[in-house]
């Protein structure tokens, strides 16, 4: 599971916004950061501090993303019994098998907060180009087997939401949630076992 968070939010995780001065020259470049956690968390303690004054205030634009749902995929089954095996270099004659992967998807949710639209879309226009509508990612899963995946990301949704306090002339903070689905595999223990160096056979001659 950790394996999965890691993966997707290595992808956020150097995005960037730039403020221009006049002639469209670039007078800031800000890095957003990036969290794990749930989306209403941040929307509370925008909304306890609505002007960002407080010491504890979270600063915009930031990112935030988690994982929202764990389903089987059966589309992806393979033959249960297949085993993955590979040498035990840490004990003589020994060997280390597991079985194929379960397939499951990881559905996860990316949530941008801005003050203004054009942070926002910004932003939005770094990802989407590399969703069309999935983007491929390697990884190795299990490392003691170096068993190697393909793992898609799929894009499913984008929306954009804008909240008021008040009146409709009193923009409050702009989100926008990206919605994904890893499909990644989940695997059981290794197992270790001993290598058969030798048989001893006995032959009988059948006379006639």
């Amino acid at each position: 599971f950790r394996k999965y968070v890691v993966i997707f939010g290595t992808m956020f995780n150097n995005l960037s916004i730039k403020r221009y001065a006049n002639y469209g020259t670039t007078r800031e470049v800000i890095k957003v950061p990036l969290a794990y956690g749930a989306k209403e968390k941040f929307i509370t303690r925008l909304q306890q501090d609505p002007t960002l004054t407080k010491s504890v205030a979270i600063s915009l634009p930031r990112l935030n993303f988690e994982m929202t749902n764990i389903s089987y995929d059966s589309s992806r089954k393979q033959q249960s019994a297949i085993k993955i095996a590979a040498a035990d270099t840490t004990v003589k004659r020994t060997v280390k098998s597991q079985y194929v992967g379960a397939p499951y998807n990881f559905d996860f949710t990316l949530s941008i907060f801005v003050r203004n639209i054009e942070d926002g879309t910004q932003l939005v226009e770094q990802i989407l180009p590399y969703f069309v509508p999935d983007y491929t990612v390697t990884a190795n899963l299990v490392p003691s087997l170096n068993i190697i995946k393909d793992i898609p990301i799929v894009l499913n949704s984008v929306s954009q939401n804008i909240e008021y306090e008040g009146g409709l002339d009193s923009q409050r903070i702009i989100t926008w949630d990206l919605t994904f689905t890893v499909k990644g595999y989940l695997f059981g223990p290794v197992a270790n076992s001993a290598i058969i160096i030798g048989i001893d056979s006995g032959i009988v001659a059948n006379g006639s």
